[in-house]
């Protein structure tokens, strides 16, 4: 199987550097592991939208879209589970 190419919005690039360094690092590395594995155990599909996943690391969730055709994953919220589903 390829891998996926992972890009970062901007948004997202944002509030990963908010993140307590720690927290970061773990973050990051499941961010760069999503190119190997897409939709890795946990991985959930959000209500009312049609291909955005989350994937939980900690107290932290990741939203990103997952495109098959192109192979390429778009890494869109990093946030405190608390905060990150708000509009």
């Amino acid at each position: 199987m390829a891998a996926y190419e992972v890009e970062v919005s901007r948004t997202a690039e944002r509030q990963l550097r908010k993140l307590p360094r720690a927290d970061r690092e773990r973050v990051a590395r499941t961010m760069l592991a999503l190119a190997d594995d897409p939709f890795p155990r946990g991985t959930r599909k959000l209500t009312g939208y049609d291909d955005v996943y989350r994937v939980r690391v900690g107290r932290y969730r990741i939203l990103y879209s997952a495109d098959g055709g192109k192979l390429v994953i778009i890494i869109l919220k990093i946030g405190h589970r608390r905060e990150v589903y708000r509009k």
